[in-house]
């Protein structure tokens, strides 16, 4: 058992690290995070977000084997049934970069844990449902990042519905939709309800020829962290440009048939959320338009793909706006669409169909909202979406 001490830090460092930004530029951020004063009865001085065992700094790390895990003294590692990820620091050699990988029937209180299928990173090909629990390393730790570095799992039905393979995850205060198919990097927040723990689940077939497989990495975001994400939002993109996707959009097709013996749609049924962007400084507008790289089903949400040309599909023209979109459809707060194409348009929040001009947003925070209803049999070949996004400087007046 760890001392009053020990423990007093490692919440301490629970909380910190969760409230820091993933990715790349973590280590920096951490040096430059909120200080903190030792309690007192104990040495003066300032805490900075790590505790000490050793004279080493806690801080984020970089493994051997290319995942994200925690400076510790291996000590500390073993006690909390982490793996040895390699040398982290100049002043020891007891410390390890410690990575803190779980599996089926696992829970875990720590944070930036990963949760992977049984022999990963090996496919799994057994069938039955595979449960992990996630509790709140402290009562200051509002959200959970869920960021899927890997996830392999059986296509949907012809019609959408997630049968043969599906992920869900229960316990928080918000809600997150069923999900399976091809999902490798996307990723989910999903909030706390107080210090009740969340689930996640994941049932398989046996007998599925999919090299099922999957490692998602759990991080703990702090109440207080400029990183929470804000309600609403399933998805929180940190970054001025990049991606959105919805779930198990992809550049294949189906390879179930719907009930009518048509190609089938890559749209998981029944899904509603927001994906919100987080609005740089200086940035006004964002305008969301299909990538100039990815083909043209970048857009592709309603109706039958299959009776255009596949060298028409995903041009502006094809696309639907307004009151007609009454069963999936992407909602655009505020659109102005400036394309020569769509001159003397009028358009509404809503968009559908199997094309998209480029749209400009500046509602705040920016966000784009997936709505698909629970019948997808009409929407023949669909992929669902996947959109660039830039965010635009602000101009005199704005």
């Amino acid at each position: 058992m760890r001392s009053g001490y020990s423990a007093m830090l490692w919440l301490i460092w629970c909380v910190l690290f969760g409230s820091l930004r993933l990715g790349a530029t973590l280590s920096a951020i951490l040096q430059n995070e909120t200080e903190f004063e030792l309690a007192a009865g104990h040495r003066q001085g300032r805490l900075f977000p790590f505790y000490t065992i050793g004279r080493i700094a806690n801080v984020p790390c970089i493994a051997s084997n290319g995942l994200q895990g925690t400076c510790l003294i291996r000590g500390e590692c073993a006690d909390n049934q982490g793996i040895f990820g390699g040398s982290c620091s100049t002043l020891t050699t007891q410390a390890t970069c410690c990575i803190f990988s779980r599996t089926c029937g696992g829970s875990t209180n720590l944070n930036s844990t990963y949760f992977t299928n049984p022999g990963y990173p090996g496919s799994y090909n057994d069938g039955g449902t595979c449960t992990f629990t996630i509790t709140p390393c402290s009562a200051s730790v509002c959200q959970l990042r869920i960021d899927f570095r890997s996830l392999n799992l059986a296509q949907p039905n012809g019609e959408g519905n997630c049968l043969t393979d599906v992920l869900t995850i229960t316990g928080g205060s918000s809600a997150v939709p069923q999900i399976c198919g091809e999902n490798t990097g996307q990723h989910v927040y999903v909030n706390f309800a107080d210090l009740n723990p969340i689930t996640i689940r994941v049932s398989t077939t046996a007998g599925s020829t999919v090299d099922r497989m999957w490692n998602l990495q759990l991080s703990q975001i702090a109440c207080a962290s400029q990183f929470r994400a804000p309600e609403g939002c399933l998805q929180y993109y940190l970054e001025p440009s990049g991606v959105i996707s919805s779930f198990n959009y992809g550049f294949g097709a189906n390879p179930n048939l719907n009930s009518l013996g048509a190609t089938g749609t890559r749209q998981i049924a029944g899904q509603r959320y927001g994906i919100c962007i987080r609005a740089a400084p200086d940035r006004c507008t964002i305008t969301y338009s299909l990538p100039t790289t990815d083909g043209s089903y970048a857009f592709t949400v309603s109706g039958d793909a299959e009776v255009l040309d596949p060298t028409l599909i995903g041009m502006g023209i094809f696309g639907e706006n307004g009151d007609i979109c009454t069963t999936d459809y992407v909602v655009i707060p505020s659109p102005v669409v400036t394309d020569v194409n769509a001159a003397g348009a009028v358009f509404t929040d809503r968009f559908c169909g199997l094309g998209l001009f480029a749209v400009t947003s500046q509602v705040k925070p920016f966000v784009v909202y997936v709505v698909w209803d629970d019948n997808e049999e009409p929407d023949v070949a669909n992929r669902g979406f996947r959109l660039a996004y830039s965010q635009n400087a602000c101009t005199l007046g704005a």
